[in-house]
């Protein structure tokens, strides 16, 4: 065993939890009647592509990335459904928060992934055993399916994950590393794209076996500097640490029109939209942000970006909005269609929205709660502003 994966204590054993077709699984804990179905989720316009699908609609040939007017030839009969970045963000953070309240070391690495460092806890508990618990855990308090994989590293732990699917888990000792990982595709090594699977097929290399055969400094003349760390990791060997998870500093979010416009008032009403979006965020995460970014890309793919520092934390909308409305005046200075819009809020930080004594009052704040309230029971698009009621639809 390389001495680099042994602690005081033992052998590393790394958990890998992923969340199975997450969004599709958020959708269908709202509405019980997908369960079973073939569901897409992804953008409903012209040029949509396809965030996720079931394994039900992964049997029809869609997949991830696939535009959408092919998924709707490949599978007419699926429920097809318009993402909601705000509802699969909340699960995120549930299963976060219940990852947080058992361990003190573990890494947040997606919106439905996280590692955590179990090594040593064998000794006092049984690491299979506590993962196993935890994944009932996550299962009962937020109705989503989750599957596991407990090796002594990241990358080797998330391959087990991946073969566990759906809705399993899977043990890889160090013993049986090489043996595991073996026989299976070299596609399945978390850092092989498609482009690079494809070029490694085109030198007939199919298996991790056959991969790890290859003298490193070969492999990495090939591929380059990814080289040797994918031939090291076809060998179980992976150094990456569980880097401590922090909440984020930022929160965006972006809208690509079917049809390029120059429409003002209409990109107007996405802005208003998707500031409604952001701010409610903001609320429902305990936070507030003290600098926002506008975004636009053009017709010919030239994007631009302008910054604004507030005076103040907020997580307001009717504060907020004015910023963004702003922001976009200043930085629409070409007569050209306009292809994409986007805001962010960054500068975060942990906090309540404080009055402003001059331009708040009490009945401001109420009315916040009220409107929140609203939309954490029904859904964030039972309310919303006459100006995004358009792109709310």
């Amino acid at each position: 065993m390389n001495s680099e994966y042994v602690t005081e204590r033992g052998t590393r054993s790394i958990l890998h939890l992923d969340q199975d077709t997450f969004f599709v699984s958020v959708e269908r804990v709202r509405n019980s009647r997908l369960a079973d179905k073939p569901v897409i989720i992804g953008g409903m316009g012209d040029r949509g592509v396809v965030a996720s699908c079931s394994y039900e609609a992964r049997r029809y040939g869609v997949h991830s990335a696939m535009p959408m007017k092919l998924a709707r030839r490949l599978c007419p009969s699926a429920f097809y459904i318009r993402g909601d970045m705000d509802a699969y963000s909340h699960y995120s953070d549930m299963v976060t928060s219940i990852i947080a309240g058992r361990v003190p070391l573990f890494e947040k690495a997606s919106i439905d992934e996280h590692y955590i460092d179990l090594s040593g806890m064998d000794r006092f508990f049984g690491c299979s055993k506590w993962a196993s618990e935890l994944r009932q855990v996550i299962i009962k308090e937020t109705g989503l399916p989750v599957s596991f994989g407990l090796s002594l590293n990241k990358s080797t732990a998330k391959i087990a994950t991946g073969e566990a699917k759906p809705n399993g888990h899977m043990e890889v000792d160090a013993r049986h590393v090489r043996s595991f990982l073996d026989p299976l595709s070299v596609g399945k090594i978390p850092m092989v794209g498609p482009k690079t699977y494809h070029s490694l097929r085109n030198m007939g290399i199919a298996t991790i076996r056959t991969l790890r055969s290859i003298p490193p400094e070969m492999f990495e003349n090939i591929l380059g500097k990814n080289g040797r760390e994918i031939w090291l990791r076809a060998n179980g060997i992976d150094n990456r640490k569980v880097e401590p998870w922090t909440t984020r500093n930022s929160i965006s979010s972006e809208t690509t029109f079917s049809n390029d416009t120059m429409d003002i008032k209409f990109i107007g009403n996405i802005l208003v939209n998707l500031c409604e979006q952001l701010a409610f965020r903001l609320r429902s995460n305990r936070q507030l942000t003290s600098c926002v970014t506008v975004k636009i890309r053009y017709s010919n793919f030239d994007t631009h970006s302008l910054q604004k520092k507030l005076p103040s934390y907020t997580a307001f909308d009717h504060l907020l909005i004015p910023v963004c409305r702003e922001l976009f005046d200043r930085l629409y200075t070409r007569r050209m269609r306009i292809r994409l819009v986007g805001i962010q809020f960054s500068k975060l930080i942990r906090g309540t929205q404080q009055l402003d004594m001059f331009e708040d009052t009490p009945e401001m704040a109420r009315l916040y709660q009220a409107m929140d309230h609203l939309r954490n029971r029904y859904g964030q698009r039972v309310l919303y502003r006459a100006a995004g009621k358009a792109v709310s639809e």
